[in-house]
């Protein structure tokens, strides 16, 4: 799976999560100490629910933390993969609705992790390009620059996928 490709130069974020609004926090698994050194963002206990859409060992969560995995490329998406993230928000808004604090993390916590909470946000009654900002001043101006989720959550990801299918060969 390859990450991040576009935005190499892009800083990684100041901090492991930030949370974007209330129970739902939006990370990585590795962020820029103050020094300027990238640390791992280890998550423990923190959270009731943890929704990762990359993997490293040792990261966590605890053992007893309700984790949800799924391998989602920083890269146009197919049909299944946005049907995924469809579901993982589906999945993060039950949670918030229970009043269970949730996090969504991808690699550096920009692109994926802001397309399943931006859908998240849209589930939850925000237009798009409201869930957009909302992502990009409490997490980082740097979240979703991959150019290709914010169209999918502009266009709706249910759209998005019934385009994208038309596309996929026979």
């Amino acid at each position: 799976m390859r990450v991040r490709q576009r935005d190499r130069d892009t800083p990684g974020p100041d901090s492991p999560w930030n949370e974007i609004i209330h129970n739902l926090w939006m990370g990585g698994h590795f962020y820029r100490s103050p020094w300027g050194a990238y640390e791992p963002a280890i998550v423990r206990n923190q959270f009731d629910v943890v929704v990762s859409l990359h993997e490293s060992d040792g990261h966590g969560p605890s053992p007893g933390t309700e984790h949800h995995c799924a391998a989602i490329p920083d890269d146009p998406l197919t049909p299944e993969q946005l049907a995924t993230v469809e579901s993982l928000a589906t999945t993060v808004r039950g949670a918030l609705r229970e009043g269970r604090r949730t996090l969504v993390r991808c690699q550096a916590g920009y692109n994926r992790s802001g397309l399943v909470v931006a859908q998240t946000l849209v589930e939850l009654g925000y237009d798009a390009p409201t869930a957009i900002k909302i992502i990009r001043e409490r997490r980082s101006p740097f979240a979703l620059n991959n150019e290709v989720f914010v169209d999918y959550l502009e266009t709706g990801l249910n759209i998005a996928r019934l385009l994208t299918d038309l596309d996929a060969p026979a």
